[in-house]
């Protein structure tokens, strides 16, 4: 097992110098720059829009989103400094922005966490009655899934979407946070115990 866990921090290692060279050579400026800043895009625009629509629920504006992500990584590129992950970097500028979108979502009161709830239950009630195809509630589970999630408070929210879709490690995600290693594992245990009670009526019908 141990040489397992080692190639597999290696790759990671890998990964990183990867991106880390990529984005310095953005920071130098030239038409190479726009060649490595495209790789970076096709390296990661996947994972930031993925990212983005599991905490917007919207994968239209994920897509919007994303776009902004990169305009401002582009535009950071100058002020760039080798202080940490790359996907550290990357995906401070991804909270910020969302962060921003929440809040301005949350102003405008677009959705309320009641109908949110209400609808989440009818609907699981609806699919369990008229999809007994166990493929198929398969795939409802996932879809109340990413509702229950979407549900939680913004931290915990990209706390368990980091860790849990893009398997990072509670060091970057503590960066990431500007949090403790501590209190990221306190924001996940309280979100595994919410996501346990908003989902504990379809589980138990599953």
């Amino acid at each position: 097992m141990a040489p397992l866990k080692k190639s597999t921090k290696n790759s990671t290692d890998e990964a990183n110098n990867i991106n880390v060279e990529l984005m310095l050579r953005v920071k130098n400026g030239g038409k190479d720059a726009e060649i490595a800043f495209q790789k970076l895009i096709e390296l990661h625009q996947n994972a930031v829009i993925g990212t983005i629509a599991k905490m917007l629920g919207n994968h239209s504006e994920a897509e919007d989103i994303a776009q902004q992500v990169f305009i401002r990584l582009w535009k950071s590129a100058s002020r760039y400094k080798v202080k940490a992950k790359f996907t550290t970097f990357l995906y401070t500028i991804t909270r910020n922005l969302v962060f921003n979108e929440t809040k301005r979502k949350q102003r405008k009161k677009e959705h309320s966490l009641e109908e949110q709830e209400e609808n989440t239950f009818t609907q699981i009630k609806d699919d369990i009655h008229n999809s007994p195809d166990q493929k198929i509630l398969q795939a409802e589970l996932k879809s109340h899934v990413d509702k229950a999630i979407h549900n939680l408070p913004e931290k915990q929210r990209l706390a368990v979407i980091l860790r849990r879709y893009e398997n990072m490690p509670y060091e970057e995600i503590a960066d990431v946070l500007e949090l403790s290693i501590p209190a990221v594992k306190s924001q996940l245990f309280r979100a595994r115990g919410a996501l346990r009670e908003s989902l504990s009526y379809y589980l138990t019908q599953s």
